[in-house]
């Protein structure tokens, strides 16, 4: 199984209602908020669960009525959410600005579910989760995150461990925290994906990503993460082995509708074609083949192309891939 542990929320999309007031300068006046299902964390686990992996999803989620909206959208990908801390606290709210297609979000996390998960209670996992993935926003703020830390800490050499910093600086309170979490995190993982704005962020100066990225791989005593991906959005991906090679793959051509979940989505497919593969664990020991890296990247490339073609996280199934 791999167990998705972050953020799951609502995000809040514009959509024509009428009669609905402007609440952004220059908006269309008959343009208002629908409540759809997301978070980027929540949006990996979707898709892993639509590409017919064994997938749970490990968050704060509440017992209100967007709870049990989020809920039955997991249910409805097959996705486990037993392993959720269920809460009285309101769930967490994204209201989304799209600009071009592509999203800016204003978060409303105060005493929320996800927000109330403490270290010291972190799941018992048993034997048949072999993948942790973490990410998002719940990797920004106070005792979540810290316990997103401490469960990945832990599970440190014991479990395939991913991460995808997606990085919100806007949303963190403590941006010394943050960074010193996401650095330790990043090295523990054995496998980090990662946009060019994500690791000029966490590893700021004018050196070249490349540089960067060796820097990621080294590590602590030269033993730092088995596989880093760059995403590059228009321009494809490309996968850095820390035994060396670098494979690069396009993006897939796709009439883009919005870019929401496109990253949360190619995580998904990478992991759902290197699972199917047998290969996952020689990413995460930089041993993978760079071949079948290749090929990898490239179901993550696919299946993100489905999700910008239609508004909103939507991640493809399985059978929308096929051939």
């Amino acid at each position: 199984m791999i167990l998705c542990c972050g953020e799951a929320l609502i995000d809040m999309i514009p959509a024509p209602v009428a009669g609905a007031v402007p609440v952004v300068d220059g908006a269309d006046a008959q343009t208002g908020f629908v409540p759809h299902c997301g978070g980027a964390v929540f949006n990996t686990a979707i898709a892993l669960g639509r590409l017919g992996q064994t997938t749970g999803l490990f968050t704060g989620l509440s017992r209100d009525l967007f709870g049990q909206q989020l809920a039955a959208a997991l249910v409805a990908s097959h996705v486990d959410h037993g392993f959720a801390e269920r809460s009285d606290h309101p769930s967490t709210l994204a209201f989304v600005h799209l600009r071009d297609g592509h999203a800016e979000y204003h978060f409303f996390d105060e005493n929320s579910a996800g927000a109330s998960l403490r270290p010291d209670r972190l799941p018992e996992l048993s034997e048949d989760v072999d993948t942790l993935f973490f990410g998002g926003i719940s990797l920004c703020n106070g005792a979540a995150a810290e316990t997103y830390a401490a469960l990945a800490a832990r599970e440190r050499g014991r479990r395939i461990i991913m991460i995808d910093p997606n990085v919100r600086a806007g949303f963190a309170k403590e941006e010394a925290a943050y960074r010193s979490r996401l650095a330790a995190m990043v090295a523990g993982a054995g496998i980090v994906k990662v946009s060019d704005e994500d690791l000029h962020w966490i590893y700021p100066g004018d050196a070249p990503i490349e540089e960067k990225i060796r820097q990621i791989l080294a590590g602590e005593a030269g033993m730092g993460p088995g596989l880093v991906i760059l995403t590059l959005g228009s321009k494809g991906a490309k996968g850095f082995l820390r035994s060396g090679p670098t494979v690069e793959v396009p993006a897939q051509v796709a009439v883009v509708a919005d870019t929401v979940g496109a990253g949360d989505t190619f995580n998904a497919g990478f992991m759902a074609a290197a699972t199917e593969a047998g290969v996952l664990a020689d990413a995460a020991s930089g041993e993978m083949d760079p071949e079948q890296l290749r090929v990898c990247l490239g179901y993550g490339a696919r299946a993100a192309a489905v999700t910008v073609s239609r508004p909103g996280a939507n991640p493809p199934w399985r059978d929308e891939l096929a051939g």
